[in-house]
């Protein structure tokens, strides 16, 4: 769905099952634990094990937070063997955490 934010066209606020999604998404991105996990993911697929030494909380906690992003339609995963990768869903997730990333770091320098 493209939507238009031109202030000189008429904008229509979207349905309540968009606008339900679009509660949850910041929902689940308002868990600085999700949001470690998603900047880990950012750069690349990563073993579960890998999240955890880099996330630093526990294997138990990393998972649970997996499966939620996962459930969000945020992450997906494959197995090789015994290990599992995950890796950040598509191309919109990588879009949406890339805009984050650039309006949180101009925000933190505007309040410097």
């Amino acid at each position: 769905m493209n939507v238009n934010l031109d202030t000189k066209k008429h904008f229509v606020v979207p349905k309540e099952p968009v606008l339900d999604e679009m509660t949850t998404l910041f929902k689940i991105l308002g868990d600085k634990t999700r949001v470690r996990i998603l900047y880990v993911l950012f750069e690349a697929e990563r073993p579960v094990s890998e999240i955890v030494a880099l996330v630093g909380k526990s294997q138990s906690t990393i998972s649970h937070q997996l499966q939620t992003l996962k459930q969000a339609g945020l992450v997906k995963n494959r197995r090789d063997g015994q290990t599992i990768y995950y890796a950040l869903a598509d191309t919109h997730v990588i879009t949406i955490f890339s805009q984050m990333i650039q309006h949180a770091t101009e925000m933190d320098s505007k309040n410097k």
